[in-house]
């Protein structure tokens, strides 16, 4: 073989390779996106892709990572849900479920193989926003489309799906800050450390509080999420520190009202999450002291998350980053049957729908589910 040849074929690899790439890469074009009510985009910086048409049906995988706690299950059941949709269902040829637990190597693993197994779309719950960059690099060469949600990505070589995680802790801080006007003792029960919803919830419950110009004594400790894990957590501070002037908690917040009562420490203003059983407690007693905000983003943040990937395949413009509204509920307006459901598991989250992007779910739906691979 001439020198000439081999050099004209490796040519024509090269030219292939990039005219595949440039193909596979999102062209940036002008607002607004294919259905504003449901893809809004996060600022009015905030840039719009509009990727290459791909004929479906698609192949999407989801690619999880901590799957310990309600809502991360109730998370997985969703999916499952949405993409058994009918409508939905007709434009998927396959749609696999893998979690890898809190193990970021695993996870971005996951990620390359679903890239080498030839997926159209992943959608990824991120344990660290800053450690798949190299992934991200392959996606997009490989003209996968990749959408983040809930725990996002640090770039903008990805969709980013979410609810503003920071103003949620600003939101609960106010609350306590409402109702303690001189400061005082607060518990701080956090979620899965190195997570961007935990950093950015905890950053603004902490400026908040710096801003009021009060003296506030935050005790933080580590729930995960997870109503075990956080009543543990709420027990163990309660037995150290006695008592608490406010708490705010992030999830698991069923198990900290528990811990609470079992303790026999008095009810304080509490903000928090979206937890059925929350809620119930909240509306309970609220006579007694536990005046709270319950707010927060259901599970089905991942229907939108894979409404976006189909949208973007199907040539759709999309923003870069979409913003979800929170589902809040405050004392005193706390009803039965709307806000929180007395027949209903305390694990479920309520506020789990987003009828702007056409997405709502019955508990049936979603419970008929399981949580395991697929």
């Amino acid at each position: 073989m001439t020198r000439t040849f081999v050099s004209g074929i490796l040519t024509a690899a090269a030219l292939t390779l990039l005219s595949t790439t440039a193909y596979a890469e999102p062209e940036i074009v002008s607002g607004p996106a294919a259905e504003p009510d449901c893809f809004v985009p996060w600022t009015p910086e905030t840039k719009f892709f509009k990727f290459p048409k791909k004929d479906g049906p698609y192949r999407i995988a989801l690619a999880n990572g901590f799957i310990a706690n309600t809502w991360r299950i109730q998370m997985i059941q969703t999916a499952k849900a949405y993409a058994a949709q009918p409508d939905v269902a007709a434009k998927l040829k396959e749609f696999k479920v893998v979690s890898t637990g809190e193990d970021v190597p695993a996870q971005i693993s996951a990620i390359n193989n679903f890239i080498d197994s030839g997926y159209d779309a992943v959608i990824v719950n991120a344990q660290n926003p800053t450690a798949f960059g190299p992934v991200i690099k392959r996606a997009k060469q490989a003209g996968v489309v990749l959408v983040a949600f809930d725990n996002i990505l640090d770039t903008q070589d990805a969709i980013n799906v979410n609810v503003d995680q920071k103003g949620l802790g600003v939101l609960w801080a106010n609350w306590l800050a409402k109702h303690l006007p001189e400061g005082g003792k607060i518990l701080e029960v956090r979620g899965v450390a190195g997570t961007s919803v935990d950093t950015d919830r905890h950053n603004g419950i902490h400026e908040t509080f710096a801003a009021t110009g009060k003296k506030w004594d935050v005790v933080e400790v580590i729930g995960k999420w997870d109503d075990p894990t956080a009543q543990k957590a709420t027990a163990d501070a309660i037995a150290v520190h006695k008592k608490f002037d406010g708490i705010t908690a992030q999830g698991g917040d069923t198990g900290v009202v528990q811990a609470m009562i079992d303790a026999g420490h008095p009810f304080v203003p509490f903000g928090g999450e979206t937890e059925n059983g929350f809620r119930k407690f909240c509306a309970k007693h609220a006579g007694e002291g536990l005046k709270c905000s319950s707010a927060g983003t259901g599970p089905a943040q991942v229907a939108v998350a894979i409404k976006t990937a189909i949208a973007a395949l199907e040539g759709q413009v999309v923003p870069q980053s979409i913003k979800l509204p929170l589902a809040i509920v405050e004392d005193p307006n706390f009803k039965e049957g709307q806000d929180f459901y007395p027949d209903q598991s305390d694990n479920f989250f309520v506020g789990n729908a987003f009828p702007t992007c056409g997405i709502n779910f019955t508990a049936q739906e979603i419970m008929g589910q399981t949580k395991e691979n697929q």
